[in-house]
């Protein structure tokens, strides 16, 4: 595999790439990538000289992807051939891989997820923990540059494999925090009059139901797609996705649940609905979640990535709260948060309008299980006044309409040409009446929109990962988004190089 490929697989914070062929992509992490990758990961680590290969540990667990197990041998066959000592975790999570390295039980040095989280079958991915979090966009580049380079480790002692039980380490440790959230006695069931379902999306998030919601005595009839399967039969694993949405969102009416939840597929990120069916994802669960962190941490500012509603920035101001917008991406957000609190600036929660949620009380982790949990808390509290931990969020506004169009960029130098469209496009904003450039903005192109176009906001950024530009609209007024999209063709029909299609 040549350098500028193996370079090529880096996503952000994470690795990603093609684990089977199809008749558009060729198969790219295959065997001798991934022991690569295992090779460059090990130079990396010994280039921060806090232990001898000989004396780390490394816990790999993966998703319900067809592709996880080859994965995950090769990266064992490499490992202990570098005398490292490997735990097997099977199935597992991404948040319980980072906690693979705070129990004592496992004290591992190194966790590794094999995952791409909602992508298709054919996708998958590795991701990274030491015991300070997740790895960041450096630590990936220097580890497969070093992967590019072929470097080697064999170790005259080998190392070895032990299969360790980690997802129920890691949900009895949910089951206990949810005691404590609730104020419950140990071993008690405080969830016994409540009726909360699952939507595991065939995903590594079925497990939520027969490890925790049921030792807390939760009624869980009328659950779907707990069973593994990485074909993803179903729907896409990814409380982002509207059939995902409106799947879980029918099964809570059927069964008259009082509240249901969805997992993406390794449980990073997740969303609810309330006993009506509503959903409670993207700018409302931000508010949820919001008003839970702010009764306890009153004033404490909320890190967004920059697509949130006005509506949100509202709401948490009204509850005394701060909104700091900043730029996509899930490690972007979380850090910002973590700088936030060095410069003693209060900030419980780092949040995405994806579902990425991390909070503070729970080491900056976005772990939806954990999110999922703190709202299970919430609402059996209320459910004894006989109110729903929705109630929560009856004052925050939503709009008329939204919208998303996402513009291919058909070019090489896609990133360069991006830029450049996003600076023209700012001047077209402050020319066209209806529309206002906000000069606060950290990411990317946002405007009021006022008379003729109706009243709120758009927004046009460059995709973190992709060659695209993304352009999203909400609007107070029903039926004047088509009105807005109209306008906006006098922009983007002028581009050659963008794919408009999208905007018809």
């Amino acid at each position: 595999m040549k350098k500028e490929d193996i370079l090529a697989l880096q996503n952000g914070s994470d690795i990603r790439g093609f684990a089977l062929d199809t008749e558009v992509h060729k198969k790219n992490l295959t065997k001798e990538t991934i022991q690569r990758i295992a090779r460059g990961l090990l130079q990396w680590w010994s280039k921060k000289e806090l232990k001898a290969l000989s004396e780390s540990t490394i816990t790999i667990g993966h998703d319900s992807r067809l592709t996880g197990p080859d994965i995950k041998s090769w990266l064992i066959e490499s490992f202990v051939n570098s005398g490292v000592k490997v735990i097997d975790a099977g199935m597992a999570t991404t948040p319980a891989l980072f906690m693979a390295t705070q129990y004592e039980d496992f004290s591992s040095d190194i966790g590794i997820m094999i995952t791409a989280s909602h992508l298709p079958m054919e996708y998958n991915g590795l991701k990274f923990f030491t015991s300070e979090g997740g790895l960041e966009h450096d630590d990936i580049e220097d580890m497969l540059t070093y992967a590019a380079n072929e470097t080697a480790f064999e170790a005259e002692l080998k190392g070895t494999v032990v299969q360790k039980d980690l997802v129920s380490a890691y949900a009895a440790d949910l089951v206990q925090n949810i005691r404590q959230m609730i104020g419950a006695s140990e071993d008690s069931k405080p969830l016994e009059n409540r009726k909360i379902i699952v939507d595991a999306g065939n995903g590594a998030g079925g497990f939520f139901v027969e490890h925790v919601l049921k030792p807390l005595g939760a009624n869980t009839e009328g659950s779907q797609f707990l069973d593994p399967d990485g074909t993803f039969p179903n729907h896409e694993p990814n409380p982002d996705n509207k059939e995902a949405m409106k799947s879980i969102s029918d099964a809570v009416l059927k069964s008259k649940a009082d509240l249901g939840i969805i997992f993406d597929t390794d449980v990073d990120r997740s969303a609810i609905v309330d006993k009506k069916g509503q959903s409670i994802n993207r700018n409302n669960l931000i508010g949820l979640i919001g008003a839970i962190v702010l009764e306890d941490h009153p004033g404490t500012t909320i890190v967004t990535n920059s697509p949130v509603s006005d509506h949100l920035i509202s709401f948490v101001e009204s509850l005394g709260g701060k909104v700091d917008r900043y730029i996509s991406g899930y490690r972007n957000v979380i850090n910002r948060g973590i700088e936030l609190n060095k410069e003693g600036i209060d900030c419980e929660l780092a949040i995405e309008t994806s579902g990425h949620a991390a909070l503070r009380e729970n080491y900056f982790l976005d772990d939806g299980a954990y999110l999922a949990a703190k709202i299970i808390a919430k609402e059996a509290e209320m459910a004894l006044e006989g109110k729903s931990v929705t109630d929560l969020i009856d004052s925050l506004d939503r709009p008329a309409e939204t919208e998303e169009v996402r513009f291919v960029i058909q070019a090489d130098d896609y990133k360069d040409i991006g830029f450049a469209i996003l600076d023209q496009f700012a001047e077209w904003l402050t020319e066209t009446e209806g529309f206002t450039l906000l000069s606060d903005n950290l990411e990317g192109k946002r405007s009021q929109i006022s008379a003729p176009y109706g009243r709120g906001w758009l927004l046009l950024r460059m995709s973190l990962h992709e060659p695209k530009l993304v352009l999203q609209i909400e609007n107070d007024l029903e039926g004047m988004i088509p009105l807005v999209k109209e306008k906006l063709k006098e922009f983007f029909y002028a581009i050659e190089v963008l794919d408009n299609s999208k905007l018809n």
